[in-house]
């Protein structure tokens, strides 16, 4: 635990904008300016935590932001790290992290493909699992499930069943 307040300490007196919590024993949740998350994420790389685990996010539409919550781990420690960083959902766009974790380009096309985001400098955003889609990302708040099932399946002519035939 000293250490996990040790890190703590060095990430809010390099990054004044940036608060720390631990919400439950062995998980630090780190939060702050988009401009600070590539420099707190090579620190923490720099600190043993390696792998990064997922990039998830957070459509808060009320707030008209995304919230980006990336999570990394160490081999060394129990203790997992979620550095959260919000972004406004107009023009959402962030800076690519592929040069600290390359295994961060997957979780950020699947991001830009379902919500929108833009990550730039990542070369690899094209279309992951919706094949010509022409509507806003579906994982957005703001998307009319019922209206895209209306608008796409009601064109479908409907298949009668021999029992119906009768």
């Amino acid at each position: 635990m000293r250490m996990n307040k040790e890190l703590k300490r060095k990430i809010e007196e390099i990054y004044k904008d940036t608060r720390v919590e631990f919400p439950e024993r062995n998980r630090m949740v780190v939060k702050t300016k988009k401009e600070n998350l590539l420099p707190i994420l090579e620190f923490l790389k720099s600190e043993e935590f390696r792998q990064l685990k997922a990039i998830s996010c957070v459509d808060w539409i009320e707030e008209g932001e995304f919230e980006l919550i990336y999570q990394v781990t160490s081999l060394n420690s129990p203790l997992h790290i979620m550095v959260k960083v919000r972004i406004g959902r107009e023009n959402a766009q962030i800076e690519t992290i592929i040069k600290i974790f390359e295994n961060a380009q997957v979780y950020e096309r699947e991001i830009h493909e379902l919500f929108g985001v833009k990550f730039r400098g990542n070369p690899g955003l094209s279309p992951l699992f919706l094949e010509n889609w022409q509507s806003i990302p579906p994982f957005r708040k703001d998307f009319d499930t019922r209206e895209y099932v209306k608008e796409v399946f009601d064109k479908i002519p409907r298949v009668e069943s021999e029992n119906e035939k009768s």
